[in-house]
């Protein structure tokens, strides 16, 4: 179900304005008690790999297929027995795709507190947007993983969901969403999920791919608006692009550390267990709360330059 550029404009401004309060339901907390329900219940019947890489194939089918699938039936329902109410519920599910100013508000939150010398409150702010333990994270760590999850949800946040949104409509931005929620909640290597989740991260890798492309371009041009290194930006997005364990998050944090200078990625801690990573960019500035500045500047602006390449388009070709 496509929707109109004027729906299109409305649920973005609507996102920016309201971003995602926990008072009001939200299609991804939907997905993720699908997903542990879904889970829970294969889980009881498989145990060995290969049952447990189809019960997993199943859930990843079932749970994309239910919100994307599921919305069009709904959407469509609704279209025809109440157009005002289908309008609203729309915009609603449109804006909820969208990630910008919950993402801005949380990473300034943590900035606010690094500003305010409280590296134990940045710790725990820092860790409702990261999966890595940051119990005993420096001041530097904090910033990085701060960094590091803005270049990666400007792509899985506001870049896919802007893109899919364009080109599918609710039901394709609803589909991405679920994948990607798949993938954050069973796409794990090492058990329990290695052949569980195998096929959901798998699933978001292709949805991802060329979004994540595009923000890694967005970057690019964020950091030209900002006066940022630009050069530095396209130089290390070619070079240090293809390095991440995932094949889509080092194109982001890549131009994101050209732009700012610094060098992202290595070592990092999950329950307790050591991660290594190949690192991402030159170490030419620290990690600094002034980078963490001109990241949040720069995810802002990639924001509306996606937007704005949308709308653009949109009105091209349906004009």
């Amino acid at each position: 179900m496509m929707i109109s550029t004027s729906m299109f404009a409305l649920a973005y401004a609507l996102d920016w304005l309201l971003g995602d309060p926990s008072w009001l339901p939200h299609p991804v907390r939907w997905m993720g008690w699908t997903i542990r329900l879904g889970e829970s219940v294969l889980r009881r019947f498989v145990h060995k790999p290969r049952a447990e890489f189809v019960a997993g194939l199943l859930l990843t089918v079932s749970v994309i297929g239910i919100f994307g699938v599921g919305s069009w039936l709904v959407l469509h329902w609704l279209q025809g027995s109440n157009p005002i109410f289908a309008f609203s519920i729309s915009i609603f599910l449109a804006a909820s795709t969208l990630a910008t100013r919950s993402l801005l508000d949380e990473a300034q939150a943590v900035l606010r507190l690094l500003l305010n010398d409280d590296l134990v409150s940045a710790r725990s702010q820092v860790a409702r947007i990261v999966g890595r333990d940051t119990e005993h994270l420096s001041e530097a760590e904090v910033t990085r993983a701060a960094i590091e999850t803005l270049a990666e949800s400007a792509s899985d946040g506001i870049v896919a969901p802007l893109f899919y949104l364009a080109v599918g409509g609710i039901p394709a931005a609803l589909a991405y969403k679920a994948a990607n929620t798949l993938d954050s909640m069973i796409g794990h290597r090492g058990e329990p999920y290695e052949f569980f989740g195998k096929c959901a991260a798998r699933v978001d890798d292709a949805a991802s791919f060329i979004p994540a492309r595009i923000t890694a371009l967005l970057l690019v041009c964020a950091a030209w608006t900002l006066h940022l290194d630009w050069r530095a930006a396209w130089k290390i997005m070619r070079r240090d692009g293809a390095k991440h364990k995932s094949p889509n998050a080092g194109y982001p944090e890549s131009a994101m550390a050209g732009a700012l200078r610094v060098q992202l990625g290595g070592m990092n801690f999950y329950n307790g267990e050591p991660h290594d990573g190949r690192h991402l960019g030159d170490r030419l500035l620290p990690l600094e709360p002034q980078a963490l500045g001109s990241a949040l500047r720069m995810t802002a602006a990639v924001s509306i330059l996606m937007f704005a390449f949308c709308l653009s388009v949109r009105l091209l070709v349906l004009r």
